[in-house]
């Protein structure tokens, strides 16, 4: 009998994992540990598979023209796609108007909001680490990333002996990390039925299921239409005509880490299978994927800077506010930094949307307002993202030459 198809496993888990969660939320005990060791061992991998990707990638990249050229095509790309997508969002909020006339009662309490929304600076301070030890352990991926290219870089930089040992023991390195991974990733249809079971049992329990179909259906829809139309039409179009890849091939071949970030809600626990997805079914080089990704998981938040400007607009429209077009501009650019210092912060869309809110002199509290329904919409928001991160990997190795299989 033939074997099922790994991305087949995985969508089968989650149809049965809701079944579960619905069914039998009383139960969720049984199943929801495998979620927790699954996410906790695609964690264990993120610091040391970044670091050794980054470093490897950049030493395998050459001298500081080709590192600057490569850098500066993927920094472009991530602007590009982070300031239409939110566009996007403007376009679909303003037309569907999804807050007018809706009263959502008060805010529900979020924790920590203060204590996280000031460290958006420190965030971005962060960048620079004053202990690299310390940054490892706090997962401050910024600052493991800028690190690394340093690292990388200057291993160009010495004498062709020290280059050659430390560029085949980071190549080394990386290639055991993607074994460690690629064995991990074999269970993913286990870990994912016991995460999104124990999602489903905690939403029912909570009444959110409900309450979303009311109040915030309107802009639920409003959140999925932009998402979807920046997936479905944004992305591959800059896939095909910029890229000439095939949208269809790539999009087969990330199904398995596209269904993960959906399920975990977490584009650097899906770092792992999207990096082994570009490279060995899309054909990208390990140079690019080993740079362009791993900061694309940080800084490259297509569908959180989406997610902020409408539920920015949403919040600004049921406490009857209008919005003028030069504030609704300033919130896009606002948008636009929120998504990048967005890394490394506890519920980071959600807590980064605060700066967005400031723009239009919103109190913070009011993220409250949309707490019920943010965990579904944090899983789609998340696959954009990572399906965003990797469509650029493949436009970058086509620009740079290579001979791809889609």
């Amino acid at each position: 009998m033939k074997k099922i198809e790994l991305h087949w496993q995985i969508l089968i888990a989650l149809v049965l994992s809701i079944a579960y969660g619905l069914l039998l939320p009383e139960y969720i005990s049984w199943v929801s540990w495998m979620g927790t060791i699954f996410l906790n061992a695609l964690k264990m991998v993120i610091i040391p598979l970044i670091l050794s990707s980054i470093i490897s990638g950049v030493a395998n990249i050459g001298g500081a023209e080709d590192f600057g050229r490569l850098g500066l095509k993927t920094l472009g790309y991530y602007i590009l796609t982070s300031l239409l997508a939110i566009v996007t969002g403007l376009f679909f909020v303003n037309i569907i108007h999804p807050g007018v006339g809706v009263h959502l009662g008060t805010p529900e309490a979020v924790h920590g909001l203060n204590q996280a929304s000031k460290s958006f600076g420190d965030t971005l301070l962060n960048i620079v680490p004053a202990n690299i030890f310390k940054a490892f352990t706090k997962g401050n991926m910024l600052g493991i990333i800028t690190f690394s290219m340093f690292f990388g870089f200057f291993i160009t930089q010495t004498t062709k002996k020290y280059q050659i040992i430390l560029t085949d023991f980071f190549n080394a390195f990386f290639e055991v990390m993607m074994k460690i991974t690629s064995f991990i990733i074999k269970f993913a249809p286990l870990g994912i039925f016991g995460l999104v079971a124990k999602v489903v049992a905690e939403q029912t329990a909570k009444g959110n299921l409900g309450e979303a179909a009311s109040s915030l259906g309107l802009y639920m829809l409003t959140v999925i239409l932009a998402l979807s139309f920046h997936a479905f039409i944004t992305l591959p179009s800059l896939l095909k005509f910029i890229g000439k890849a095939n949208p269809f091939k790539h999009g087969k071949a990330m199904a398995t880490a596209l269904l993960t970030a959906f399920s975990t809600s977490s584009s650097s626990a899906t770092l792992p299978l999207t990096m082994e997805a570009v490279e060995k079914n899309d054909g990208v080089s390990n140079k690019i994927t080993s740079f362009v990704l791993p900061l694309g998981a940080t800084v490259n938040m297509d569908g959180t800077a989406l997610y902020e400007l409408v539920a920015a607009m949403f919040i600004a429209q049921a406490y009857g506010l209008d919005v003028p077009i030069v504030q609704q501009f300033l919130m896009v650019f606002a948008a636009l930094l929120a998504s990048i210092g967005a890394a490394g912060i506890p519920m980071a869309g959600l807590v980064m949307m605060t700066v967005v809110l400031s723009v239009i002199g919103l109190p913070l509290e009011a993220v409250g307002l949309i707490l019920a329904v943010d965990r579904i919409l944090d899983m789609m928001r998340t696959t954009v993202n990572v399906w965003s991160d990797s469509t650029c990997a493949v436009i970058i190795a086509k620009s740079e030459g290579e001979k791809l299989k889609v």
